[in-house]
């Protein structure tokens, strides 16, 4: 049924993982989306990173750019653009306290595409170390034409995520 949200992949994070790659993306959808709920960090204050993958490999080159309108409670919001990244940056400030977790919607466009660029839409909210509400707002382009299979999750400074995190990836119904 058009619209529909088909399963491709979950990773439910039991044992200690520095990251998350998430696979399955081809021709059958043109749109993909991603979930990430109860996302949290084994060590406090560190930055949720996404990255495309090639082959399951996660591309690590200068050629991520961002742009978000961040959102807080405890202060007024901002916006932000970054060019020439190695990967996108979801969150930041993650912390491990028993009330700071994020949740995260991402729509994947052009990924299975070998002469398109990859972008991306997101919206992330999160706890962070003061125990402020944090939302980010944007998206993202990897400006390299070429075709992705997936996307991967890590945390600053190769931090594990703690037992619970969980990462999914659905096709959108042509």
């Amino acid at each position: 049924m058009a619209g529909s949200l088909i399963k491709i992949q979950e990773t439910i994070v039991s044992s200690a993982v520095s990251s998350v790659t998430l696979t399955g993306i081809d021709s059958t959808f043109d749109v993909y989306k991603v979930v990430g709920s109860n996302i949290k960090s084994a060590s406090d204050d560190k930055d949720l990173f996404m990255r495309v993958t090639v082959g399951g490999t996660a591309q690590t080159t200068s050629n991520y750019d961002e742009a978000t309108k961040n959102l807080r409670t405890d202060t007024t919001f901002s916006n932000s653009s970054l060019l020439n990244l190695d990967r996108w940056q979801p969150f930041s400030a993650l912390g491990n306290a028993t009330a700071e977790n994020g949740n995260l919607v991402c729509y994947l466009f052009n990924f299975n595409n070998a002469s398109e660029f990859s972008f991306c839409t997101r919206e992330s909210l999160y706890n962070v170390a003061d125990l402020a509400l944090f939302g980010m707002q944007g998206g993202g382009v990897y400006t390299v034409a070429e075709a992705h299979d997936g996307i991967n999750f890590s945390l600053e400074s190769s931090t594990n995520f703690s037992s619970g995190t969980t990462f999914s990836l659905y096709g959108l119904g042509k």
